[in-house]
């Protein structure tokens, strides 16, 4: 996966510094010919990235695989391990991903990771 930061200027996409030309240059390097790629493009928020909501998302996908819990459940178990979820009132209420600040993806991504690591020898870095 890449996440490059890019502004427009001049009416063109431009790199906004030296290590996203470099990352992308890497990733492109790192491609074999004729492979596809799926792409997504959106603006930068300050609130999360695109690429965390997809790299979460992901790791879910691969963590539910690997263990047998649906995708639903598998979510669940993450939202609750980094701390997503609070008890009201005796129900459990989880927050979205799309309402989380980076830090909060972030935690939930480093949850993924271990799971991974310790349960199933997967890296999900």
């Amino acid at each position: 996966m890449l996440s490059v930061k890019l502004i427009k200027k001049d009416g063109i996409l431009t790199y906004l510094n030296e290590k996203s030309r470099l990352d992308y240059q890497i990733f492109l390097d790192k491609i074999p010919e004729g492979q596809k790629l799926e792409m997504y493009i959106g603006l930068a928020d300050a609130d999360h990235s695109i690429a965390q909501l997809a790299k979460v998302h992901a790791c879910i996908r691969e963590l539910a695989k690997e263990s047998g819990y649906s995708f639903e459940d598998m979510k669940m178990l993450i939202k609750e391990k980094s701390g997503l979820c609070y008890d009201a009132g005796g129900a459990i209420m989880c927050k979205s991903f799309a309402d989380c600040d980076k830090t909060e993806i972030a935690l939930a991504i480093e949850a993924c990771i271990e799971i991974g690591r310790e349960n199933y020898n997967l890296n999900l870095a």
